[in-house]
């Protein structure tokens, strides 16, 4: 039988309640506009009644107030999450290739490549064939050329400027990672020994739920809370539980109340990928030492873009088949033994040395998925008697043994060798690519056509400034196996029958040493000193005997730029080619201007939903408010109307 004061409890318990629900509606108020915050409930639920032994059964005890709970759904935050990782993607991406758009950004009248490339080819040349004997005309065209050169150097480093700044900002993002990391397992202890004591550490999720979405905008998130059981008795849950926090498509950052950190590591020298690489580009790894793999197509976020943005090669990567290993199969000058691996290739842009973009300093070769260093390589062009021709590099590895501890075995044959990754964007280093491929080829066409002069004994204009000293690289003679790689390679895509013929059953391996047109870059680009000191050098004509007026060298020059049979970029012509780069970037800055058009678009629809659930509406509250301040006011009247029924009962009805 319940006592006499059993509805006294009642009451207090229905206060109890109703305050719990009016400072929980305080409390959302206060913070309707703190970011991050999830609208609170106070959960309740009917008090067990009270088997009273009368014909009515049981009596109602009231009412118990278990917990203050959040609003949350984990579903909307992993989509929130997941589109946030995008934004910061293409936000990193538009802001980059705007501003590679504005160096590339030519209306043929503000000094871009378009005018510049047009005076020298078109006006300048045109004026020297008014009067080839004059020497005025001639030193024109060496000054045009000049601003030619200059242009490219520019522009090369203005890319270069690009690239170390966004090597620079991934080093502020990894750290900004590691930040959040250590944050976020300081959070996971707190809310552990809260939550142990049987009480909601709501603030404190909200908190950590904050950081993971600033987390999703650096790299792609993925979140799972587990409970966490006592070890003595399996099936009983301690209240609390273990948050872990994966990156990069399952990459374990935060578990419980440990993290791990990442660091970056400047590259050396001999770790470059790609020869227009700037120095110190930093490659990631975990504290225990293993490579974050930078290029993973999970990796998302604000990391992603600026990776791509860094290291889009747009899929041009070195990539080929090995066909031989040889352990010590090769011996320098110091008399030390290397091993080398002869890997063949046949995409385009590795066969013509022109398109070549790999590291003269050495670098890392992946050999089926086994790293090794190389310190050089040769290229080697082997054409049979029908015509077909087979490409390979041979790579003259380290012999240092804590980079290469192990030798290269005959294991390696017939597996997939690579350097850098494919990473199919148009990134710093697909453009700087570009920039060498169209210096390259222009300059030894113009160069063949005017040391055919008078005689074959003209001087070339074109060349390229040595990294140590103020020499020149003088490309290339004809004793040279540049020039005869060079002269081989011309040959067999001629579409001349009488031509290709010449090179049936030739042969012919360039070193990365030799002074061939691989040496020849955007950014040391120059003109030929004794060429700028004397512009008469630059011949008009290719027979000596021929009068002086005769400009046949000149049309040749010319008919150079105007046919693509000549000289082809893309199908077109030299000044097309640049056109062709410009259009790509801009390509590019608009498809990231629109990714960021659209992921916000979504992330406003996602936002709007996660409000609808988690998020205060003032309105909602201030009616909860008036509700539960009627229910505070009733439950006050309730001990009022008990309190008189007990002070009777006791002063007027007692013995």
């Amino acid at each position: 039988m319940s006592s006499q004061f059993f509805g006294l409890n009642i009451a207090y318990s229905g206060l109890l309640a109703a305050n719990a629900n009016l400072n929980t509606t305080a409390n959302n108020i206060s913070n309707v506009q703190t970011e991050g915050y999830s609208r609170q409930t106070v959960d309740t639920q009917a008090a067990y009644p009270i088997r009273t032994f009368q014909a009515y059964g049981c009596a109602g005890a009231g009412v118990d107030t278990l917990s203050v709970e959040r609003i949350r759904d984990g579903f909307y935050d992993q989509k929130y999450w997941n589109n946030n990782s995008k934004l910061g993607e293409y936000n990193m991406k538009r802001y980059y290739m705007r501003e590679m758009e504005d160096y590339f950004y030519d209306t043929g009248t503000n000094g871009g490549f378009a005018e510049i490339y047009d005076k020298l080819m078109i006006t300048a040349l045109q004026e020297i064939m008014k009067d080839p004997g004059a020497s005025t005309g001639k030193s024109q065209f060496v000054g045009y050329a000049g601003q030619l050169t200059d242009y490219f150097n520019q522009i090369v480093g203005n890319l270069q400027n690009v690239q170390k700044d966004v090597n620079s900002e991934i080093k502020i993002k990894i750290d900004d990672i590691n930040s959040i990391a250590a944050e976020i397992s300081t959070l996971n202890e707190q809310i552990t020994t809260i939550e142990m004591g049987g009480q909601k550490a709501n603030e404190l999720r909200d908190r950590r739920d904050l950081l993971v979405d600033r987390l999703s905008e650096i790299v792609d998130v993925e979140t799972e809370e587990l409970p966490v059981y006592d070890k003595n008795d399996p099936e009983r849950e301690t209240g609390a539980y273990r948050f872990i926090v994966r990156i990069a498509g399952g990459q374990s950052l935060v578990d419980a109340n440990e993290h791990n950190d990442l660091t970056c590591k400047a590259r050396e020298d001999y770790e470059k990928v790609n020869m227009t690489d700037v120095n110190g580009l930093y490659d990631v790894y975990w504290e225990n030492g293993e490579r974050f793999n930078l290029s993973n197509a999970r990796l998302g976020g604000e990391l992603r873009g600026l990776v791509e943005m860094r290291d889009g090669n747009n899929g041009e990567y070195f990539q080929g088949t090995v066909t031989e290993t040889s352990v010590n199969g090769y011996t320098d000058p110091d008399g030390n033994q290397h091993d080398t691996v002869t890997v063949q290739v046949t995409r385009d842009f590795l066969t013509d040395l022109n398109k070549n973009n790999m590291s003269d300093q050495g670098g890392i070769i992946n050999l089926g998925n086994t790293e090794f260093y190389y310190e050089s390589w040769s290229y080697n062009m082997d054409v049979d008697a029908s015509g077909n021709s087979t490409y390979t590099y041979k790579f003259v590895l380290s012999d240092d043994k804590e980079l290469n501890p192990r030798h290269v075995t005959g294991d390696r044959v017939g597996k997939l060798a690579k350097i850098g990754e494919d990473i199919r964007f148009e990134g710093v280093p697909y453009y700087m690519g570009k920039l060498n491929e169209w210096v390259r080829t222009f300059s030894q066409k113009c160069n063949d056509i005017l040391k055919q002069g008078n005689d074959n004994t003209g001087i070339i204009m074109f060349t390229g400034d040595k990294p140590t000293d103020q020499d020149q690289y003088l490309f290339p003679d004809q004793n040279t196996a540049g020039w005869r790689a060079d002269t081989l390679q011309r040959a067999l895509n001629s579409k001349d029958p009488v031509e290709q013929a010449k090179a049936y059953g030739q042969q012919i391996t360039v070193d990365v040493k030799d002074d061939s047109y691989y040496k020849l870059t955007a950014e040391n680009f120059s003109i030929l000193t004794a060429m700028v000191n004397d512009p008469s050098l630059m011949t008009n004509k290719f027979k000596t005997g021929d009068g002086v007026e005769q400009n046949d060298l000149l049309e040749a020059l010319q008919d150079m730029t105007r046919e693509k049979d000549s000289l082809s970029f893309r199908g077109g012509t030299p000044s097309t080619f640049l056109e062709g780069l410009l259009s790509d970037v801009a390509l590019g800055a608009a498809a990231a201007n629109t990714g960021v058009t659209s992921y916000e678009t979504v992330q406003k629809a996602i936002g709007n939903v996660r409000l609808s659930v988690s998020g205060v509406d003032e309105d909602e509250e201030a009616v909860s408010l008036v509700k539960f301040q009627n229910a505070y006011n009733l439950s006050s009247k309730m001990i009022s109307v008990f309190q008189e029924i007990y002070r009777r009962l006791i002063l007027e009805t007692g013995v």
